[in-house]
């Protein structure tokens, strides 16, 4: 199953290939992408996800296959160091914090990759890196129907981990007596044991974890739900679960990190809250906010048409 990188880079990948653009995507072999592909490792392994040596020969493997491309987007994190030796313009896209080694990479690369920031949060903490641009991640929203919130449950949706706020998430609900189903991906040791010892404790009859669910699965949980929780405590550069959410109509409760505020109109389409108490107390209004008005704020500002729109525009300012 895609995480939220590949749909992102999946969804742009078609986008750009409906509008009339020829696209080569270097992926694994078993991407589901529907564009012509290149690779040379055929599957992609959980457990070798992040090691240097498959990720090298990757990226080496890449930059051989697009010599013949007008612009090179590459969205891996070891990728950049090799576009110096690139006859074509490289952009790159920090899919993660300015803070964490990527970021310090990209820091040696800035004066001939352009670096693209997914949030204006997330470009202040560059730190001297030029930012070619700043753009919002987008959905098909085609695929994501309007739901009518009739569940009667509140969503969590995320990793099992502390910064994303899963235990937040069940506290608040158990505060404002309201029913949660909790889906979560609980892969890693660290993640199993977050949830056996903080999360799984807290569960009862109304406040549930329903596994990891898929793509199909995750539009209609986000569509029956009054709202998402969304209770993060670190500074998320994006946070595609917010959007994927509006998208469905359901309004998110979260805190001000990172570029929530960017996604989220606070008392239109969810609550920036403030703390966990400012949590609880905006479960009580939520399901008055008009549904409507955040599908529509989803179709007006994170559409594919729009991201596509603004890639066009930074891949033809480096190919000029």
């Amino acid at each position: 199953m895609y995480g939220g990188t590949e749909s992102v880079i999946d969804a742009l990948a078609r986008g750009l290939t409906e509008a009339g653009h020829e696209v080569l995507l270097v992926a694994t072999g078993d991407s589901t992408c529907p564009v012509p592909r290149s690779w040379v490792i055929e599957h992609a392994e959980q457990g070798k996800l992040g090691l240097i040596a498959p990720a090298l020969r990757h990226a080496c493997h890449a930059y051989q296959a697009v010599r013949g491309c007008d612009v090179v987007h590459d969205h891996t994190d070891i990728g950049p160091l090799l576009a110096r030796s690139s006859a074509v313009p490289v952009l790159t896209t920090n899919h993660g914090p300015f803070t964490s080694d990527v970021g310090q990479m990209l820091r040696s690369v800035g004066d001939h990759v352009g670096v693209i920031a997914i949030s204006h949060h997330q470009a202040s903490t560059a730190g001297g890196i030029p930012i070619a641009a700043v753009i919002h991640h987008g959905l098909a929203l085609d695929t994501f129907p309007f739901g009518e919130g009739d569940g009667g449950y509140f969503a969590f949706l995320g990793r099992m981990t502390p910064e994303k706020g899963a235990k937040r998430a069940v506290l608040a609900a158990r505060a404002f007596g309201a029913r949660l189903l909790i889906a979560a991906k609980m892969r890693e040791h660290s993640e199993r044991v977050y949830f056996r010892e903080q999360v799984e404790p807290l569960l009862n009859s109304r406040i549930r974890y329903i596994g990891e669910i898929d793509g199909r699965s995750k539009r209609g949980f986000l569509g029956g739900a009054t709202a998402l929780l969304n209770p993060i405590r670190w500074p998320e550069p994006f946070g595609l679960v917010m959007i994927e959410s509006l998208a469905c109509g359901t309004p998110v409760l979260t805190f001000g990190e990172g570029a929530a505020p960017e996604i989220v109109e606070n008392a239109v389409t969810g609550y920036v809250c403030t703390d966990d108490d400012d949590m609880v107390d905006t479960m009580r209004t939520v399901g008055k906010l008009s549904r409507r008005r955040c599908r529509k704020a989803a179709e007006d500002r994170f559409s594919m048409d729009r991201v596509v729109t603004e890639h066009l525009e930074i891949y033809r300012r480096f190919i000029g």
